[in-house]
This record gives C-alpha cells, sequence and structure tokens, in this order.
C-alpha cells in the first residue's frame, strides 16, 4: 500500500517533489494543465526535465495525472465529443512525456445510457489507438449526480468490456463518490459488500486506485463534497476501507479539502491511527 495526495503544479512541475516530500507521499496525483479549461500550454522540457530527474531519485510511484473536468466522451454533441477525444490523446501523450503511468478520467453524462456507453467505448478506443504508449486509463466512479454515466459498477463494467488493448484500461474507486451513489462504505459490512461486488462485477485486478476521501454529504446524497478523514459520513468506515485484504497492495491518493499543508498532514495522520488500530 502506498500513500499520497493530489499535488499542485503550481510554479512548474519542478516544484512537485518538494511539496510531495512536506506530505510524505509515495504515490502522487497531478493536473497536466489547467483542468478547467480546455486550452493548454507546450510542456516546458526544462521544466520537465528537472521534474523527472528529480523523481527519479525519489521512491514516488506510481504518479498519475488527472484529466480535466470539461471532458464528456458520452455526449451526444459532436463538438464537444470531438473536443474531449482529443483532449484525452492529449493527457495520454503528456503522461508518457513526463513519465507518468495512469491517465484518470471522470466517466461522462448522458440521458441515454445505452448511447453515452457506445460513445465512451468508441471515443475511448480512438484516444488509445491514436496514443501508441504504454499509459493506462482509469475511469473514476461518479457520485450519480444529474445524468452521470459511471455511478453503478455494472455500468463501468460495460465500458471496459469494450475497450481494446484490454490491458490499457482500469478503475479508480472514489470513496465519497461510491458513499454519494449508495454505496454503504460506513460499515464494515458494507466495505465488505461493496468490495465484493465491486470484485465480482468488475473485477479487483482493475482497479489501480483507491481515491480516500471521507463525504461531508450523507449515504446516497448524489453530491460530491469531499470531507477529512474519519469526520464525514463515512467516519470510521474510512478504517475498515483502507484495512480490507483486497486493498492492501493498492495505491491510496487522498483529495481532502486543504486551506494549508497543515490539513493535508492532519489527514495522513488520521490514515495512520486507522492502520495502527488495525495492528493492535
Amino acid at each position: 500500500m502506498r500513500i499520497g495526495f493530489h499535488i499542485s503544479v503550481a510554479g512548474g512541475f519542478e516544484n512537485v517533489i518538494e511539496r510531495a516530500r512536506e506530505r510524505s507521499c509515495e504515490t502522487i496525483q497531478l493536473f497536466s494543465r489547467n483542468p478547467r479549461s480546455w486550452k493548454y500550454r507546450a510542456l516546458d522540457k526544462k521544466d520537465v526535465g528537472l521534474y523527472t530527474k528529480a523523481i527519479k531519485n525519489t521512491n514516488i510511484a506510481p504518479v498519475f495525472i488527472h484529466m480535466p473536468y470539461l471532458v464528456n466522451l458520452a455526449t451526444p454533441d459532436k463538438s464537444l465529443y470531438k473536443k474531449s477525444v482529443d483532449s484525452l490523446i492529449i493527457e495520454l501523450q503528456r503522461a508518457a512525456a513526463i513519465t507518468a503511468h495512469f491517465v484518470i478520467m471522470h466517466i461522462g453524462s448522458s440521458k441515454d445510457e445505452e448511447q453515452g456507453i457506445k460513445l465512451m467505448i468508441k471515443g475511448i478506443n480512438q484516444a488509445l489507438h491514436c496514443a501508441e504508449n504504454d499509459i493506462i486509463l482509469l475511469l473514476e466512479n461518479t457520485p450519480k449526480s444529474g445524468n452521470e454515466l459511471g455511478y453503478d459498477f455494472d455500468q463501468i463494467s460495460k465500458i471496459i468490456s469494450g475497450i481494446e488493448p484490454a490491458e490499457r484500461i482500469g478503475v479508480v474507486l472514489d470513496t465519497a463518490h461510491a458513499f454519494a451513489a449508495g454505496y454503504p462504505l460506513n460499515t464494515k459490512k458494507g466495505v465488505a459488500r461493496t468490495l465484493n461486488e465491486f470484485d465480482n462485477t468488475i473485477g479487483i485486478d482493475r482497479l489501480h486506485l483507491v481515491h480516500f476521501n471521507d463525504s461531508k454529504t450523507s449515504l446516497g446524497s448524489c453530491h460530491d463534497r469531499h470531507w477529512h478523514i474519519g469526520k464525514g459520513n463515512i467516519g470510521k468506515g474510512m478504517g475498515h476501507i483502507i484495512n480490507h485484504h483486497l486493498l492492501q497492495t493498492k495505491p491510496f491518493i487522498l483529495e481532502t479539502p486543504r486551506k494549508s499543508l497543515q490539513d493535508d498532514l492532519m489527514n495522513l495522520a488520521a490514515v495512520k491511527k486507522f492502520l495502527r488500530n488495525q495492528k493492535k
């Protein structure tokens, strides 16, 4: 098990390693560009060079790149769909350039589930074939807000089943999203039932990362509100999640609220407390 945080690239990639060390990161997640815009700058070769040289001298791995939020590969809007596919291709290429291992993408939204899944399969396959590298694309489960797809493990399984090559597709399980979508992660039995369902439907080998977030909203709320570890409505369930035997080899990234470094250190301490209590 490796634990880390989403790390800001403000000021350049060369600042990432120091920020990761301040948080005792064993794994990290990054944005390669502005997550709320279609525009992007070409990677600065000098900046990337400093980063890749620095990370080779650490034990930080794997590295996850998170896609911009505007992407929607399930949309029937042809213009948005093309921009989304193009954005995914670029992100897969940028991930390889900065020696990342995975790209994370939110599953799209559509009023028509069947059509949306077909469009996602088509777009992902196109992007993977255009970006001929070994970067693995990870689909992130959603909290079932609006017309979002991917809140249900069966939906995710249907998307994965249509992707080629199969070895370049996997899943991120976001605990806050799953809880908001109705998976009862706040109890030991609920955690076991949820993870067994995931394994039976998708396969635990497809799970490459856990987004380890408590939830400020209630079970089945359909609202995405991450909260501090152990202080939200998942509460003690966070301990049952991180100590579950199916997740012991998986990396965990925290996306908890942050106003300063101290917030991250507080949440890291809460994670370590859950791990210590299990060993007693």
